[in-house]
């Protein structure tokens, strides 16, 4: 309980934190207890990284309070929970006291649903933007690889020198793979075919092919929901989302290290300025070295990627086929996990 002179807090619907001068824990009111998920009395003494996650922001507000002997105000904090796992967007204002052993009051303010609103309008404007450039550039690129591909074979059959022909097989080959990859870039333009499934056989059958092309090294646990309804969405295309995510993850690990795919079920979600009274989740989680800070606003743009070898459209066509089904996909990383949450609706089951 906090001491007489800050009696107010336990009745404000304000979440409040109250920190001692390590930044540890040592209040929390019930508003704060009940934004967070996290109870009082088993954290106090306990440094912010035991109850937060992603807490860089939260630490820079903090810091700059103190530095500045004054309140500081953040108008988008983004912090995650351990209590209860979610994300979270806020506002906070940091401000310095002299009251007994406290040091510094956190005041939180949810800004989830205008924010969330307004994310979800650039995904939409962007996913429509990506479209556009990958189909223009599918179908640029496209026209001239069947000429190179033919002047190669023309080439080819002028040759003398059987070995020669290596060479020429080389440019027959690539050509096939840049028209297979523009294939891939159209294919987004195509309607999904929307049937009743079990998303748990989706990541049944990522975790298999993923599996079989990395088999040493690689742990991809299950943590499913089992009692969760049928989707209707396109098969191929979710397991395409699955699929690039898992993969992407693998990749980021080298092959080694450890991927949970998780299922649950939200109620009361708006998705594409939609409510739904009940939504699939669907994560996926690794132990990875994390998003590079450089790329993490950048990730769903076409032609990015962190792997050199990499060609930057995973995630692209991710995005759009979770477009496609109305539903939303996000991420949170840092450094020992990293988050992809792809949330799709269900369908109106009746009363």
């Amino acid at each position: 309980m906090p001491p007489d002179s800050l009696p107010s807090l336990e009745h404000l619907a304000t979440a409040v934190i109250l920190l001692d001068e390590q930044s540890r824990f040592a209040y929390l009111n019930p508003a704060a207890e009940h934004l967070f998920g996290l109870s009082n009395t088993n954290l106090i003494g306990h440094p912010l990284q035991y109850a937060f996650t992603q807490t860089e922001q939260l630490f820079g507000t903090i810091q700059s309070a103190l530095n500045s002997h004054a309140s500081h105000i953040e108008h988008e904090l983004v912090v995650g929970t351990h209590g209860n796992g979610n994300k979270l967007y806020l506002s906070c204002t940091a401000t310095p006291l002299q009251v007994g052993s406290f040091a510094l009051l956190l005041e939180f303010h949810t800004i989830d649903r205008p924010l969330k609103l307004a994310r979800e309008e650039q995904m939409l404007d962007q996913t429509q933007a990506n479209r556009l450039l990958l189909r223009n550039l599918a179908h640029e690129i496209k026209n001239p690889l069947g000429g190179i591909r033919g002047a190669a074979q023309l080439l080819e059959q002028e040759l003398e020198k059987p070995a020669l022909r290596e060479y020429t097989q080389v440019v027959i080959q690539e050509a096939d793979r840049l028209r297979s990859l523009m294939e891939k870039l159209l294919t987004p333009q195509h309607a999904p075919h929307f049937s009743a499934l079990n998303i748990h056989e989706v990541l049944e059958r990522v975790r298999s092919v993923v599996l079989a092309e990395l088999p040493e090294g690689l742990v991809i646990q299950r943590d499913y929901d089992l009692s969760l309804p049928e989707l209707h969405g396109d098969k191929e295309q979710l397991i395409q989302v699955v699929l690039n995510i898992v993969r992407n993850a693998a990749q980021a690990m080298q092959g080694n290290g450890e991927i949970t795919l998780r299922t649950r079920i939200t109620r009361q979600v708006t998705l594409m300025k939609k409510l739904h009274r009940l939504a699939v989740i669907v994560q996926i989680i690794d132990n990875g070295p994390g998003i590079p800070t450089h790329l993490r606003d950048k990730i769903f743009y076409p032609l990015v990627s962190g792997r050199a070898e990499g060609h930057g459209l995973g995630l692209t066509l991710a995005q759009d086929f979770v477009s496609q089904h109305q539903g939303s996909i996000e991420y949170e990383s840092e450094p020992g996990r990293t988050c992809f949450t792809v949330t799709l609706p269900l369908p109106h089951l009746g009363k």
